[in-house]
């Protein structure tokens, strides 16, 4: 069988010079790609631009950015202006907060950034009907808030050309659970995610992995289940040492 690749998310609001800290040990840790998600406190263009500066082989990917704050013409224009390589580049783009129009905008967004060379395109997709956009427009689709039984379900109905990859929230030490449990209440909140929640009948919860001993088993479920695991690092405090025991607690080559 195949399995899915295991990558790292990172928050925007870390800045590039936290970043580029911290992507040397992603690398050397084995992690396929360095997703960084895109904020109004966090440039993920600015902060991939400086890892892949301190890198050689680790991939970069936006997870993801909003078309209706950041347009497509000035995403492809940043990528160009900060050097960003795109033979390693990803660009992950979402609809945004404005509901109206959501799949008219990111198709459009799909055709900008590819007549501008960017080669790679994956949607941050909810529902079916830009999920099937994300499969036949772009490279493919980037889930969020599912456990593996629906990641599986969701990416086979796609058909095996899409790549599907799917964000994780993950902690691996006590004192980072009133984070995640944080992070979880805010999204379980929103309209769209309780909705989904609902519709799949599961707790909010259940799509994260919340100790160390749980990340054996939710990998091997997640990477049966998709193309690529993006583990979201949940850690007590945002500093260097909190991420590098994250990166070397589960990456996939032991540092």
């Amino acid at each position: 069988m195949s399995r899915g690749v295991v990558s790292i998310g990172l928050a925007g609001s870390l800045g590039p010079d936290a970043v580029a800290a911290i992507a040397p040990a992603v690398e050397a840790a084995g992690f396929h790609t360095l997703w960084i998600n895109d904020t109004p406190d966090g440039d993920a263009l600015a902060a991939l631009a400086a890892a892949a500066r301190e890198t050689t082989t680790l991939n970069l990917a936006t997870g993801v950015v909003p078309v209706d704050r950041r347009p497509a013409a000035e995403i492809a224009a940043d990528v160009a202006s900060l050097g960003l390589p795109l033979d390693r580049l990803t660009v992950g783009i979402g609809s945004g907060m404005a509901k109206e129009g959501a799949l008219a905008r990111v198709r459009e967004a799909i055709a900008v950034l590819h007549d501008a060379g960017i080669p790679r395109v994956l949607v941050g997709a909810l529902g079916p009907k830009m999920r099937r956009l994300g499969a036949d427009e772009a490279e493919g689709v980037l889930l969020n808030w599912v456990p593996p039984t629906e990641a599986a379900a969701q990416a086979g109905a796609l058909g095996s050309d899409a790549h599907v990859a799917v964000y994780v929230r993950t902690a691996i030490v006590d004192a980072a659970r009133a984070r995640l449990d944080a992070e979880t209440a805010r999204y379980a909140s929103f309209p769209n995610y309780a909705a989904n929640f609902a519709r799949m009948g599961v707790d909010a919860a259940d799509t994260t992995i919340r100790d160390v001993t749980e990340l054996g088993g939710a990998l091997d479920a997640y990477t049966a289940a998709v193309d690529e695991v993006v583990l979201r690092a949940i850690v007590p405090e945002d500093t260097f040492a909190a991420y590098l025991d994250f990166v070397r607690r589960t990456g996939p080559t032991p540092l």
